[in-house]
């Protein structure tokens, strides 16, 4: 229900631009957004958007180098990551919550679909 895509080997500081469709039509209470998970450790929380609002959320190690976008009428949502590191490396994941509170909105057990997955390395 949701496809992702974009992801590929680069080198640090380059950019790379991921897109994750859903099937699923969304609402208001719905939260649609990106996690990650490098080898060995757990799924960590990028960045999520509640689709009846307009803040959107990012971890503090993104913050100003990648920016979340959405289209709300394709369902799609896209995450343009420039000035990549490596320690940016890992299977980037799209997911899409039904009825997320804002408590849980950056919790990966609060999502109920995820994409498979797309690679993302980055070289030094």
């Amino acid at each position: 229900q949701l496809q992702a895509s974009g992801g590929g080997l680069v080198q640090a500081g380059d950019s790379l631009r991921l897109s994750c469709a859903s099937s699923r039509r969304a609402s208001g209470s719905y939260a649609m957004g990106w996690f990650r998970q490098a080898p060995g450790k757990e799924r960590e929380f990028v960045a999520t958007v509640r689709w009846s609002g307009i803040r959107i959320y990012y971890t503090d190690s993104v913050k100003g180098r990648f920016t979340f976008s959405r289209d709300n009428a394709k369902n799609t949502v896209y995450l343009q990551m420039n000035s990549l590191k490596p320690e940016d490396t890992a299977v980037y994941y799209c997911a899409l919550g039904e009825r997320i509170i804002l408590s849980n909105i950056m919790n990966p057990r609060a999502y109920d679909y995820w994409g498979q997955g797309t690679q993302v390395t980055v070289s030094s």
